[in-house]
């Protein structure tokens, strides 16, 4: 690849209106891995009162054709309502939460817990030897703070992937 296809590729946060029925998690992903290309973060939930639809969250990278290939397959599967990337489609927010489990005592654990107030992280738990800490936020973040927090001795984490809105009065 040139040094010039290397800076064209770039993070892209896609929404997909789908019908929650089963299988159709399984055709958006199989439109992915059989043409691979690599989901970075994926989130899925229903979107109405009823249960009928389903936004798919799908973060992913690469340049601005591949980007557009990705939009038009997925327009093309036959459950989905709507696609749109949020990244060229005006703001949007985007939120991720994690849970991580940190091994610390003695005063170890005086400063994860100054870390976690600079960011804003709560303790949901904690023990003699270790707190779990919740943190919503963008992924840089999220990662961020899960790096300083991999000093005292990372136990384990898991994070839900990015939901993301468009901002204003239109849906996606």
């Amino acid at each position: 690849m040139t040094p010039k296809q290397l800076e064209e590729i770039a993070r892209h946060t896609i929404s997909v209106i789908v019908d929650n029925e089963a299988g159709v998690l399984a055709r958006v992903i199989g439109l992915f891995s059989g043409r691979g290309y690599n989901i970075e973060h994926l989130t899925v939930a229903p979107v109405d009162l009823e249960g009928a639809e389903s936004r798919i969250t799908i973060v992913t990278a690469g340049t601005p054709m591949v980007i557009e290939q990705i939009k038009a397959q997925l327009e093309r599967l036959v459950p989905v309502h709507r696609v749109g990337d949020l990244t060229l489609d005006g703001p949007s927010v985007e939120r991720e939460l994690a849970l991580i489990k940190v091994r610390c005592e003695g005063t170890e654990r005086d400063e994860a817990q100054r870390i976690a107030d600079a960011f804003r992280a709560r303790v949901v738990d904690s023990t003699r030897d270790s707190f779990i800490f919740e943190i919503t936020g963008k992924t840089e973040k999220i990662k961020a703070f899960i790096e300083l927090m991999g000093e005292f001795g990372l136990v384990e984490l898991v994070r839900t992937g990015v939901a993301a809105l468009t901002r204003g009065r239109d849906p996606l």
